[in-house]
């Protein structure tokens, strides 16, 4: 695409700016700093098309329906199936925008390869994972808080957090969550935690070698893993990509040359929202706009450390 209208001191044949480019480049920087909002815990199945911050996702979710025992006698009794409406809000909307003194060059370069861009991409995962991760922690339904105050043993506090991740898992498999769930895990939480030989250890009880891969563990069933960007008052939480639906688009990026100064302008716009869905003979939310409480597929502990 080019520059519209060309700077004066461009020549039209030779300035040209390629958004797509830049925004691919984006997505590759992007997508891998992200854990609230990857792919192992969330879904992107209403994702649709974004253009707008206040765009809205209407969301029919099914309401499992009764079964009932027959009879020649009585027969069956036809019930028509329910559905329950919520609404998925594109209500955040994050940008980067910054000055380039030649576009061509730096283009060619590596569109943002530079310092401050990767630090613009970092602070913008940052931003989406701190709203995803409240959101999902503002609907999960907690457990007693943990206390390992009274453990001295760095080991005897893992054992402890581990215990508590046995007890998500209790209480995700009487709520009949699918498999391959995960646990996300405050960095204080994953220092002890690997101190337990099952997690050290991985092999014990699951995948060996899984700590090489950015991942603390993957052990009984959960992918564990560790983010600064924590809810407040939330240690732990466990759950299943299913409850959570999340949608986010980039804008492609766009140019246009700043008046005063010979250099361009670069900016793009992220929008995105999340919302943690009703199952199939689970919660249900009382209003479409309302999000579930106590959602049965996601699981969080507080842990006391100190007395």
């Amino acid at each position: 695409m080019a520059i519209t209208p060309i700077p004066a001191y461009a020549h039209a044949g030779t300035h040209t700016f390629v958004p797509t480019e830049w925004s691919n480049e984006l997505l590759t920087q992007f997508d891998p700093l992200l854990v609230w909002a990857s792919p192992l815990v969330v879904n992107h199945d209403y994702e649709g098309h974004i253009t707008a911050q206040g765009d809205r996702v209407v969301i029919n979710g099914l309401i499992r329906p009764n079964v009932g025992k027959y009879s020649d006698v009585a027969g069956m009794t036809i019930e028509d199936l329910k559905t329950v409406e919520q609404y998925l809000d594109i209500s955040q909307a994050d940008y980067v925008a910054f000055y380039v003194r030649d576009i061509e060059t730096v283009q060619v370069a590596g569109a943002l390869a530079s310092p401050a861009s990767l630090e613009s991409i970092r602070a913008l995962a940052a931003s989406t994972d701190t709203f995803v991760g409240s959101t999902i922690a503002a609907s999960a339904t907690a457990l007693p808080q943990v206390d390992v105050s009274g453990l001295a043993a760095s080991v005897g506090k893992g054992e402890a957090l581990l215990e508590a991740i046995f007890d998500m898992m209790e209480k995700l498999d009487t709520g009949k969550v699918p498999a391959d769930r995960y646990v996300v895990v405050s960095p204080k939480a994953k220092r002890y935690l690997l101190r337990a030989p099952d997690i050290a250890n991985a092999a014990a009880l699951g995948e060996a070698g899984a700590t090489a891969n950015g991942v603390v563990a993957r052990l009984a069933g959960f992918t564990v893993v560790s983010t600064t960007a924590m809810p407040t008052g939330v240690d732990i939480l466990a759950g299943h990509r299913t409850y959570t639906t999340f949608a986010s688009q980039f804008t492609n990026f766009r140019s246009q040359p700043v008046e005063k100064f010979r250099r361009d302008q670069i900016d793009a716009l992220h929008l995105y929202g999340a919302r943690v869905l009703s199952f199939p003979g689970g919660k249900q939310p009382t209003k479409p706009d309302v999000p579930v409480t106590d959602s049965e597929g996601l699981i969080k502990a507080a842990v006391k450390w100190t007395t």
